[in-house]
């Protein structure tokens, strides 16, 4: 087979296949790459020598068996058997579900969390978010210090591993997205710099040096990502990626890289004839992100949307410190401004940034599908000092009205792993590092960040110590006992209303303007022929409604009874409570 490596300012190569050495020759028609041939079959560990240097693993390695420090694996993708053909999920009308594989079991492996899918099917969702599964130091860690993009963390099962739970996931008709990290490598066995300009100190992020995206040399570090972009979606059949941190992703280039990455996607979806697309995390409330690359922008398919869990996290919980202080000054029209025009900073002012922030929509031509909205996420949860969720301090039904919010909205919503059912598990920060230094520096770190906030050192989980990891798996009990199963029920009900209500999940549907705030704190929504009226207040509220809501004689769906509209159109809400009129 060919070996090929790039590694442009190199004297001389030298590839390390089981034991023997082989002297690789510049490549004529590919400035800066080395190459020779050699007789490798699949599962043969090999690596690189740079200029007489220690063997390191390929930078597009497919597997590392030992860890990222470790040789690479020669993996023949044509070996595994897939058992169940798949023509795709698009993203319009999904309902995604992010889960973390070394957390959602104990075993936290693919193949256990595969176990788990039919609760997927059941509670209704379309797509499986799986937080990055690239190699990382030790066996538990969040996966966004990842270090080798191309292959699969060992623990979890490795790349065999993540085809069987994409393969089982498409057997029960559940698209998968995986979140992947082009911003920055972790801190430890990242062996990149040893091959080439892979980063540039021309930018820097909180990271170090930014990843080099418009330096010399970043036309191949462009093609490294884009690449393994690719091989996700083409070798491991998934349907979507979930781009981690874009605003991090330095580039003055006249194309972005995003823009690149976006039309190399959408003609691989071309050819394989199935739909692909590409979620953003981005903080710039930029509509360029999610703007046709012909009308100028991106062309990511979609983005994360911190403005609405901002919006629904200040309403319901009250807290105000950081960047919750511009939603807390006036939640329920926080609420309804990022309700009807997706983003709240569009040009405003923030108290957090001390900045104007953002650009408004075009709510003439942006699908509201490519915002997705949470209520809870591994960032919202993890990065707060106990990674408490919403379940430790709202009562059952302020979280189904949290529900409600994100479920009948217009937007694509995502369930973080357990929300569904209130878990009362943390998902808390923890490691695994190897290094002992790096370790204790991350130990350390983390309490200091907190300690600034006024919280007692003593009391930050320390992520290193394996307890941590421990008490932030899914509790699977909880499901079946009350009063999980009352907001499971709950769950399934909303989700079930988004299959059977087309005005919910109209692809072409532009950002609702059919919804009012009440002097009485309620937020009363508009879907085609659905109210949906939410009173996340202590006390029973009666909200008029209009003339034409009181032909509305069907509740669809309600948390605590309620009776339809009197002839006037007034309805009488119990204290926290949703109610679904048709």
């Amino acid at each position: 087979m060919q070996f090929e490596v790039w590694a442009p300012e190199a004297r001389g190569v030298s590839l390390r296949l089981q034991g023997h050495a082989y002297a690789m020759e510049r490549a004529p028609d590919r400035p800066g790459w080395w190459r020779c041939a050699a007789e490798a079959g699949h599962g043969a560990r090999y690596g690189f020598s740079v200029d007489g240097g220690p063997v390191l693993p390929d930078p597009r390695s497919r597997r590392q068996p030992d860890g990222p420090d470790g040789p690479s694996a020669v993996v023949d993708h044509g070996r595994f058997g897939w058992r169940h053909p798949w023509r795709g999920r698009p993203l319009p009308g999904a309902v995604l579900y992010e889960l973390h594989i070394g957390t959602f079991t104990r075993e936290g492996t693919f193949d256990a969390a595969a176990l788990r899918l039919p609760h997927l099917v059941d509670l209704g969702v379309t797509h499986v978010e799986l937080m990055p599964v690239c190699p990382f130091p030790g066996t538990h860690g969040w996966g966004y210090d990842g270090v080798a993009p191309w292959a699969v963390h060992e623990p979890y099962g490795g790349p065999d591993g993540l085809k069987r739970f994409v393969d089982a996931a498409h057997g029960l008709g559940l698209g998968v997205v995986l979140d992947v990290v082009h911003n920055h490598l972790g801190p430890s066995g990242n062996h990149l710099p040893a091959y080439g300009p892979y980063f540039t100190e021309r930018h820097h992020t909180p990271w170090g040096a930014a990843v080099n995206l418009d330096a010399p040399g970043s036309d191949e570090v462009r093609r490294y990502l884009t690449g393994s972009a690719l091989a996700w979606l083409r070798d491991y059949r998934v349907d979507g990626l979930r781009l981690d941190a874009v605003h991090a992703l330095a580039d003055t280039r006249a194309e972005h890289f995003l823009a690149e990455l976006s039309a190399a996607v959408d003609a691989l979806a071309a050819r394989l004839g199935r739909p692909l697309f590409l979620i953003a995390e981005s903080d710039r409330n930029d509509p360029r992100t999610i703007a046709p690359r012909e009308a100028g922008g991106l062309g990511v398919h979609a983005q994360w949307n911190d403005d609405f869990h901002h919006a629904v996290h200040a309403a319901l919980t009250g807290e105000s410190q950081g960047y919750y202080a511009d939603f807390a000054a006036a939640p329920m029209e926080a609420l309804a401004k990022v309700l009807t025009g997706g983003f709240f900073h569009d040009g405003t002012y923030s108290s957090f940034r001390g900045r104007s922030h953002g650009r408004p929509l075009d709510l003439n031509t942006t699908p509201a599908h490519r915002l997705v909205a949470a209520t809870q996420t591994h960032d919202q949860v993890g990065n707060r000092a106990l990674g408490d969720r919403l379940a430790a301090t709202l009562s059952p039904g302020l979280l189904a009205c949290a529900a409600a919010l994100m479920l009948c909205a217009p937007f694509t919503p995502m369930i973080f792993m357990g929300e569904e059912w209130g878990a009362r598990t943390p998902w808390q920060y923890f490691t695994d590092h190897p290094d002992p230094e790096l370790a204790e520096a991350v130990r350390t770190g983390r309490r200091r960040e907190f300690a600034a906030h006024g919280w007692d050192e003593a009391e930050i989980p320390d992520p290193q110590d394996p307890a941590t990891r421990e008490r932030s798996c899914l509790d699977w009990s909880e499901p079946e006992r009350a009063p999980h199963d009352a907001l499971l029920a709950w769950y399934r009900r909303l989700i079930g209303l988004r299959r059977t209500e087309p005005a919910i999940t109209d692809p072409e549907q532009r950002l609702r303007t059919g919804l009012s705030v009440g002097s009485n704190l309620t937020v009363t929504m508009r879907a085609g022929p659905l109210h949906v009226v939410v009173n996340p207040t202590a006390g029973p509220v009666r909200v008029w409604l209009g003339p034409e809501a009181a032909r509305c004689t069907e509740v669809v769906a309600a948390w605590r009874p309620v009776s339809p509209p009197d002839e006037e159109g007034g309805l009488l809400v119990p204290p926290e409570t949703t109610a679904i009129l048709r």
